[in-house]
């Protein structure tokens, strides 16, 4: 779950635990529950509940206060409010590796506007321009800027007390390079080189919906792009998009271009952009939180469980332990290779998922000398140990999308060489920029 969804039931937590735990031993108490344990939430509250000694039936929702949006602070736990649906967009998300459905949107009232999410949209039937008496919501600060959730207890019903809610209005759009991108930056207004564009057809609040994506360059990088509308895009074209927005899948940026945003053809040339991967560093790609198609050179500090030869399901392909997997029960499980390193490049360190074939070619270890390996041991980790005295150390150039978690930044690894380092050559560079700092 994203620590919105998780929001509600830490709060629930907190009031019937009372004095026996603090929100930071709650939370980590979840998340271990949750992704360690991987059960339900139900399970995950019940649990901890046991572990303070308070027993089940939970929860009493603490009562309700009702407020205007501009009276909002942010940190509201469970708050009533009559407001007009400004603006609304049905979004898909992925949760755990699986598909969800959101809406998301702008609320106004007399006072103010501000950004909302339903996490469950079975609950709520909202269009654009209504009016909702919405109950049991809670709110978030993200950027200073107020959020309106509505989880599993939230309800809305329609309202006919008049709303006059400002008009929508356009925050300041920055003017920002692609590598410069990252998640909850803001408006922005970026100028780049169409280098692809196709539509795409989405299933919308029961209706199908084109949508046109595709991926946009400039000379830092290049990422991809959704366009709610059809603004005519072409392939080579260069444009200058004013108030897209951004948001992030694990830490990569997705460029939008929604019903605010501005096109306009430029005659900006942008001459090396580059046809490969970009290169850059991990302190980078940290500080953005995240990066498509890039490029990270560096050396293996460190081989991680899980790596070697592991069992996947046919079905879903996750890695599975014995037979049984997780989404699909007792399966005939089929073997695969893979490495999870990481990668130093002395400007930080980040986790590295390596294929089967990038792992075969780096260690000189095929699958089937892996499966016969293990048998002839008796011992599936042999082969991990085995590319750890191979890969420990080595210098690489890895390729890939690198994505961010609350662990940091992983890069699924598409391609991946080990490169020869010209020591002669480095530390006569190196004392060049030291005579030259002095």
């Amino acid at each position: 779950m994203k620590k919105e969804e998780l929001t509600p039931h830490i709060e629930e937590l907190k009031r019937v635990i009372g004095e026996s735990a603090d929100e930071e031993q709650i939370t980590d108490e979840l998340n271990t529950y949750l992704n360690v344990y991987h059960v339900s939430i139900d399970a995950a509250k019940k649990g901890i509940m046991r572990k303070y000694g308070v027993e089940a039936p939970l929860f009493v929702p603490a009562a309700s206060v009702t407020k205007k949006i501009g009276e909002m602070t942010g940190d509201e736990k469970n708050v009533d409010l009559v407001a007009r649906v400004v603006f609304i967009e049905e979004k898909q998300i992925t949760v755990r590796g699986t598909p969800r459905t959101i809406f998301s949107g702008i609320l106004g009232d007399e006072t103010a506007t501000a950004s909302f999410t339903v996490w469950d949209v079975g609950k709520m039937e909202l269009v654009k321009g209504g009016t909702y008496n919405f109950k049991n919501a809670y709110t978030k600060l993200w950027n200073d800027k107020l959020q309106i959730n509505f989880g599993e207890r939230s309800i809305a019903e329609p309202s006919d007390t008049p709303v006059e809610a400002p008009e929508r209005t356009i925050s300041h759009s920055s003017e920002v390079t692609i590598s410069e991108l990252r998640d909850g930056i803001g408006n922005v207004t970026v100028t780049g080189k169409i280098l692809s564009v196709e539509p795409k057809t989405i299933t919308s609040k029961d209706e199908m919906k084109t949508v046109f994506t595709g991926y946009i360059a400039d000379n830092t990088g290049k990422v991809q792009f959704t366009a709610w509308s059809d603004f005519e895009l072409k392939n080579d074209e260069t444009i200058c998009a004013k108030n897209a927005y951004i948001k992030a899948w694990r830490g990569v940026p997705q460029l939008n271009f929604g019903d605010q945003c501005e096109i306009s053809r430029t005659d900006a040339v942008f001459s090396d952009i580059q046809s490969g991967a970009s290169k850059r560093n991990v302190a980078d790609i940290t500080k953005t939180g995240g990066g498509l198609d890039v490029m990270v050179t560096g050396s293996i500090v460190d081989i991680r469980a899980g790596s070697g030869l592991i069992k996947r399901c046919p079905d879903c392909n996750r890695s599975i332990l014995g037979d049984e997997c997780t989404a699909h029960g007792k399966v005939e499980s089929v073997h695969d290779l893979r490495m999870k390193i990481v990668i130093d490049d002395g400007t930080g360190a980040m986790t590295a998922i390596v294929n089967r074939e990038c792992t075969e070619e780096l260690t000189g270890i095929t699958l089937d000398q892996a499966v016969a390996m293990a048998k002839e041991n008796g011992d599936q980790d042999s082969v991990c140990r085995l590319m750890d005295e191979k890969m420990l150390a080595m210098n690489v150039a890895a390729t890939g999308n690198v994505l961010s978690d609350d662990y940091g930044p992983m890069m699924i690894v598409r391609e991946m060489e080990k490169m020869t380092v010209n020591v002669k050559k480095e530390a006569e560079e190196l004392m060049i920029r030291m005579e030259g700092s002095m």
